[in-house]
């Protein structure tokens, strides 16, 4: 696979901010050019690392870190900016959506599909060590060969790669990341907090809800833009009104 001498990542917010720490630490001989349009322009020579969305289009690799609702968007701007040998990398949290959209704005471009199941609090949980952190890649159009030495590569640093279809991730998605979304939004606004006699278990469960409370707007995202998460929250409600009636007619004998 040709090396790649330059990465440009566009979306500077937590999981930007993170991407840019894991290629710091892993490949700290690449330039590395970054575009958020809350940061001022610092590169072109000057040192900095936040250039023009112009100039991070230009790099090798470009990964899209944005709001999943600013997709389209930013596909629509990229589409005459990237380079023909740019490998553009999808890292959003649904992947049916986010493919489609590629696929028909940038019908050409060589890209690679995935959603790592790991951010900062992840990262940090496990002393700062990725052996085992999961990447599924969905879908790419990316010479095998290349394909092949690319994931090898992912696997070689200790990430553990999962190839799977993006409907087959969606749904898994919307039955696990969605639904402790879901769950720790509830418990979050309903003001349930630790306490000086919390079980292990309520630990646990407050570590999710302390993992995903400041995430609204992915939350948001994900159930707009993921099909499946409407069943989940029907199936969700339709248990917990199951369980609540159980604790009532058991209260009334």
């Amino acid at each position: 696979m040709a090396k790649i001498n330059s990465i440009g990542l566009i979306g500077y917010g937590n999981f930007g901010k993170f991407v840019h720490t894991l290629f710091e630490r892993f490949a700290p001989e690449t330039k590395f050019r970054v575009h958020s349009p809350s940061r001022q322009k610092s590169g072109s020579g000057g040192g900095g690392v936040f250039y023009s969305l112009e100039e991070v289009a230009e790099c090798d690799a470009v990964f899209l870190c944005v709001p999943i609702s600013r997709y389209k968007q930013y596909l629509e701007m990229l589409r005459p900016l990237l380079l023909p040998h740019t490998v553009l990398i999808d890292v959003a949290t649904v992947k049916v959506y986010t493919g489609e959209l590629i696929r028909d704005i940038l019908k050409s471009q060589p890209y690679i599909s995935t959603h790592p199941m790991f951010g900062p609090e992840s990262y940090a949980k496990q002393n700062y060590e990725v052996t085992g952190l999961r990447i599924v890649v969905t879908e790419s159009n990316l010479p095998k060969e290349k394909h092949n030495q690319l994931l090898q590569h992912i696997g070689d640093l200790g990430f553990s790669v999962v190839e799977k279809s993006g409907e087959q991730h969606d749904k898994e998605v919307a039955e696990t990341l969605f639904l402790t979304h879901y769950v720790g939004q509830v418990i979050s606004r309903g003001g349930f907090e630790r306490t000086e006699i919390d079980t292990v278990s309520f630990g646990y469960l407050m570590d999710a809800v302390d993992s995903v409370r400041h995430d609204t707007q992915l939350f948001e995202d994900v159930q707009r833009f993921n099909p499946y998460c409407k069943d989940v929250i029907q199936r969700f409600d339709d248990s917990e009104n199951e369980v609540k009636n159980l604790l009532l007619n058991s209260t009334s004998d």
